[in-house]
């Protein structure tokens, strides 16, 4: 085919800047490619190499599924792939056999490589590349040497469209920063979608999709897991994603609250009611009417409150401190703790009735420690938002080195700890040159992963990786009162097929008495 480059140049450029939105200049560019070589789709990718990532910025196909790629961390493969091509810069890659290429392969998990064919060209300012351009058919074998010259053309025009986008963002993000007191007294209406949690898609997968069952229904549910794994998180997505979302999310530290306080603090008063109550008030689980609660560390309530706790979710009705008539509630309950509730009940602290009412739907939300692939996409998330409540303008990078390094620590504190290292860097940070990594002085550069004898008393051992399987299906046997398979079973818990979970049962010498 014969084509006037100096015309195709020209009118794809006027298309590229005719919007400051990416995904319609994509839309539009993917049409008028169309007319000389096969194109099912378009993508437009952000590298941000400090964080081992590949962001996708935009992506639209001729069909009208314009699902974006995930954030993507890169594994050695593909990262090593990607520092070959920047040091020699291609004007165009051909990539006839996806799947055969270690960063296609990354990038399209959940496309069927055997039937797509793509044309990748590296975007680069200053001698730095900020990302990639790229264009998809459908089958393999597609494109040819000229279908990839035609492309490179448009390599500056598609540059200049992708910076003016990012610094189009950054004026968004300055804006937001200037309304960001704003944003804090809104935040407890904001909505929260599974796509919206960073590692909903890696680590989180299988909680999330246990969050899907359970948030269209009132089923109470408690959250087990160490502290600051994100409990607080996960209670919010089941609220906004079920039909009370447009009420109340109360959320109450039973911790935090003195025990004499308690009482009035989750069902109120009335005026008179006590030394100080010179008027009436409403509780939690009032405010919460037609919502949701969410009670975190519930292990810390004081006896009586457990009574109280229960009529109320037994009856659905409360009754204020000094109070003579009841009040009927209707309220969603979520509960959160770090302790065992079961050694609690055993020795009197916790009660028995209240533990079944509350522990219908339990969700064990693993440590940091045990999900390593969450660790970029939760820096990068903890860096803009730190950034933006510190007014840091261009957040600080993170040195490859570093990255592996925060990657390999065990983080006993978990998202928290992880939040509160890099905002302490970012506060450590400032007024230092931009282009100057992070760095983590806490840590001395080399946080390392802590030496488990360090925490056993003398004389004591570790369990056997037999013994520590075993001991973790019988306490989740526990939970579901030894149900196995269907809704809520053990299976379902610990994320396994139920007949995998009963082999493993009779190898570790566990009694089935599986229950329908």
């Amino acid at each position: 085919m014969k084509i006037n480059e100096n015309d195709f140049f020209r009118h794809a450029t006027l298309l590229i800047c005719s919007s400051l939105d990416i995904d319609t200049v994509l839309r539009r560019c993917m049409k008028y490619l169309a007319k000389y070589m096969p194109v099912s789709g378009m993508f437009l990718n952000r590298f941000e190499p400090e964080l081992g990532l590949i962001r996708c910025l935009a992506m639209v196909s001729g069909n009208g599924d314009n699902k974006r790629l995930n954030p993507t961390a890169l594994d050695k493969d593909a990262i090593r792939f990607i520092e070959s091509d920047r040091k020699s810069p291609q004007q165009y890659i051909i990539v006839n056999q996806p799947k055969l290429n270690p960063v296609a392969r990354m990038l399209f998990k959940e496309f069927d490589l055997s039937d797509l064919s793509v044309i990748g060209i590296v975007l680069t300012l200053d001698g730095q590349a900020i990302g990639a351009l790229g264009i998809m058919a459908q089958g393999e074998g597609q494109f040819t040497e000229f279908h990839g010259q035609l492309v490179s053309l448009l390599r500056e025009p598609f540059t200049i469209a992708m910076s003016n986008a990012l610094r189009y963002q950054e004026v968004l993000k300055l804006k937001e920063m200037v309304e960001v007191e704003n944003w804090e007294l809104r935040r407890e209406t904001n909505r929260i979608s599974v796509d919206e949690i960073v590692g909903a898609n890696f680590g989180l997968k299988s909680i999330m999709e246990m969050v899907r069952q359970v948030a269209p229904v009132d089923t109470p549910v408690m959250l087990l897991g160490e502290s600051g794994v994100g409990k607080e998180v996960i209670a919010n997505a089941i609220h906004e994603m079920s039909p009370r979302r447009n009420f109340a999310f109360i959320k109450v530290n039973c911790g935090a609250i003195p025990g004499d306080l308690l009482d009035s603090e989750l069902f109120g008063h009335e005026k008179g009611a006590f030394t100080g109550a010179i008027e009436s008030k409403r509780g939690f689980f009032e405010r919460a009417d037609k919502g949701s609660i969410f009670l975190d560390e519930i292990g810390e309530l004081s006896p009586q409150a457990q009574v109280r706790l229960l009529r109320a979710i037994q009856n659905g009705e409360i009754r204020r401190v000094g109070g003579k008539n009841t009040i009927p509630v209707d309220v969603r309950v979520m509960s959160a703790t770090h302790r065992n509730l079961e050694e609690m009940i055993v020795s009197g602290h916790f009660r028995e009735d209240l533990w079944y009412r509350i522990n219908t739907f339990p969700i064990m939300i693993p440590p940091l420690r045990h999900r390593k692939e969450d660790i970029p996409p939760l820096i990068h998330h903890i860096l803009e938002k730190k950034s933006k409540s510190l007014k840091i303008h261009t957040p600080p990078h993170i040195t490859p080195a570093d990255l592996e390094l925060l990657k390999a620590y065990s983080w006993p504190g978990n998202i928290r700890e992880l939040e509160n290292l890099i905002e302490r860097a970012l506060i450590q940070s400032k007024g230092q040159n931009e282009k100057v990594p992070l760095r983590f002085d806490p840590f001395n550069s080399a946080p390392k992963t802590h030496d488990e004898r360090e925490f056993l008393p003398a004389g004591h051992r570790l369990p056997t990786l037999d013994e520590a399987m075993s001991e973790h299906i019988k306490r989740a046997l526990r939970l579901t009162n030894g149900k196995i398979s269907g809704q809520n079973g053990t299976a379902q818990i610990l994320g396994i097929n139920p007949n995998t979970l009963r082999s493993r049962m009779r190898k570790l010498g566990i009694p089935l008495h599986d229950k329908p």
